[in-house]
């Protein structure tokens, strides 16, 4: 793709300067606003915002002097002047939408950056998929900066992944124009011990002079968690309480909260701002993971800044968590993250600090959306075949791929169960005694069948085992292939047979998520692209969605955006149970254990 890079400071200084000095005229002036410094924490009324080449040049409370008869004047009209909102944390794919989609599903909502991980998509095409998240990425009308995966598999020996990414791979993304730094660092166990492919990683972002992503999905902040942070990470999203916030912040690493779809992680550690008066600088907030029904009906960076102000937090300061803070730690705050002379003309009219209506949104200095609607475009990528083809189960499933063979001679069995947490991603390790019929462990109560169904390799392989916490009735299966972060095929049923009709599904369309009970798909949401993204409208995509979250309570499911509790039961860097192609895996243990055990 031929990149043409926005102009820099220093490339656009000299019209800068004259439009500030008033010996040019602006392209654009936003007048009679109250300018939201997030440098000085102050809302300053009345005051001007020019514009030239897609840069401010001048806030001031008067800026008629770098009007010409060309410039574009916009009536703030008493309302509030924000910068842009910065999304510190974030993966595209978890939105089901390639990132043209997602940027103009986000844009409306008030994000003009976003700092994306593309490891989904790096898990099943490499680094040729995380090239074309990032070239797509280059292309949008906002800023959209790539961190470079660092760990596919995320722990390796635990799970087996359609591509493996490499240090050599993550030094030669270094070089690429739209990396920004290193994806988050979920193998913490390799860093504390000292694995060698793991630092090099780390060492090739660092002499890079760029920014290591951090994931600790541990409650252990003794030695362990001083070890990770030594070893260069520098922020961390995977903190769930107050502890966590403040043991990061005082280590010197940034604490990154985040409210996703189904991530509350927000109001369990503001506290360390709200209550024990730490600096919120060190503070960031971010979404993780929203699907795209989020993202249409409630909104992306905006609806976490509400939700954190909600939480108590002054919203001057909830917005020096979405802006300035986001852009100092990537090294970005002479560049984004504020309204100020020579930073990208990226600006928010709202007519409430508190509620934050998106009135209007500017890009670099262009109207992109206006009343909730965007207005720019969004260039595609032409994705390639090999893109689209990713699903490969090597035979059809039927029924006999999910049964579960008891030990000889027993009448009931103990099984290690995946408990479901609502709202947070880590599990719980459970047991329960279940019965054996004809030979087969049947689940029974609230406990179902969790299936992960190989589809990188074509093997035929098919990893059973149990979950509980879904609450599903009747005869019914929900599959999808996403399935963080191998992206193999999840499959969660109740009846083995509705199980491999939701599995053949998915082969048949190319990836996706389906819902089978009694036989009938009640829905389905297409996911062509690495069997986790479409490049469909997002409120297409959302409406799927929407069906898809009824399809789960039609079948007795009453959690919370439980879609993203399904695809997160593969990811074996959080604690505490998750299941893989290799077989039930203990995270706190980072060891395959048995899914069946005698009983006692």
């Amino acid at each position: 793709m031929e990149f043409t890079p926005f102009p820099s400071w220093p490339d656009t200084a000299p019209r800068l300067i004259a439009v500030a000095a008033g010996r040019q005229a602006a392209d654009l002036v936003v007048r009679s606003g109250i300018w939201v410094n997030v440098h000085s924490r102050e809302a300053l009324p009345d005051h001007d915002i020019a514009i030239v080449d897609g840069r401010i040049a001048y806030v001031g409370p008067d800026a008629s002097h770098c009007v010409g008869p060309n410039t574009r004047i916009i009536e703030a009209e008493g309302r509030y002047m924000l910068p842009g909102l910065c999304d510190g944390h974030m993966h595209i794919e978890s939105g089901m939408l390639t990132p043209a989609e997602f940027a103009g599903a986000v844009i409306p909502h008030g994000t003009t950056s976003m700092f994306t991980d593309p490891h989904e998509i790096a898990n099943v095409l490499g680094l040729d998929g995380v090239r074309m998240m990032h070239d797509e990425a280059l292309m949008q009308p906002v800023n959209i900066f790539t961190q470079m995966p660092s760990c596919a598999p995320s722990a390796p020996g635990l799970e087996t992944t359609g591509y493996e990414i490499t240090a050599e791979d993550v030094a030669e993304a270094m070089s690429w124009p739209g990396i920004i730094g290193l994806g988050e660092m979920m193998n913490f166990p390799g860093v504390i011990n000292g694995d060698p492919v793991m630092l090099a990683e780390i060492a090739a972002t660092q002499r890079a002079g760029k920014t290591v992503g951090g994931h600790y999905a541990s409650p252990d902040l003794g030695p362990d968690f001083a070890a990770y942070v030594a070893g260069g990470p520098a922020d961390d999203h995977e903190g769930t309480c107050e502890a966590d916030a403040i043991a990061r912040v005082r280590q010197g690493m940034r604490s990154m909260m985040r409210l996703g779809s189904a991530w509350y992680d927000v109001e369990t550690q503001i506290t360390a701002i709200t209550e024990k008066g730490l600096d919120p600088r060190n503070f960031i907030l971010c979404t993780d993971d929203c699907h795209s029904g989020t993202l249409v009906n409630e909104g992306h960076m905006n609806r976490v800044v509400r939700h954190a102000i909600a939480c108590g937090c002054d919203p001057l300061i909830a917005l020096q968590m979405a802006t300035i803070n986001t852009a100092t730690h990537f090294g970005l705050e002479r560049d984004i993250g504020s309204i100020t002379p020579g930073r990208r003309a990226d600006i928010i009219l709202s007519s409430d600090l508190k509620d934050l209506p998106i009135e209007l949104v500017i890009a670099r200095g262009q109207i992109v959306a206006e009343d909730g609607k965007i207005t720019a475009d969004c260039p595609h990528l032409n994705w390639p075949a090999a893109a689209r083809n990713t699903v490969h189960l090597g035979h059809a499933l039927t029924s006999a791929d999910f049964q579960i063979e008891a030990p000889k001679g027993a009448n009931r069995v103990q099984a290690n169960v995946i408990g479901v947490v609502e709202n947070q991603a880590p599990t719980k390790a459970l047991k329960a005694e279940l019965p054996i019929i004809g030979g087969l462990v049947e689940a029974e109560g609230e406990v179902c069948q969790i299936a992960l169904v190989e589809r990188h390799r074509a093997t035929g392989g098919v990893t059973n085992a149990f979950v509980s916490g879904f609450g599903y009735q009747g005869r019914m299966a929900m599959a999808s292939t996403v399935a963080h972060d191998s992206h193999h095929m999840i499959v969660v049923g109740t009846d083995r047979e509705q199980m491999a009709l939701a599995a053949n599904r998915l082969a048949e369309i190319g990836g996706g998520i389906t819902i089978f009970r009694d036989g009938e798909e009640l829905a389905l949401v297409e996911l062509p692209i690495a069997g986790l993204m479409s490049d469909s409208p997002a409120a297409e995509v959302a409406a799927k969605a929407e069906q898809m979250v009824r399809a789960m309570q039609a079948c007795g499911c009453k959690l919370n955006n439980a879609y993203m509790q399904h695809s997160l039961l593969a990811l074996v860097v959080i604690p505490e149970l998750r299941i893989s192609d290799v077989g039930l895996v203990d995270v706190r243990k980072f060891e395959k254990i048995d899914l069946l055990e005698p009983l006692a």
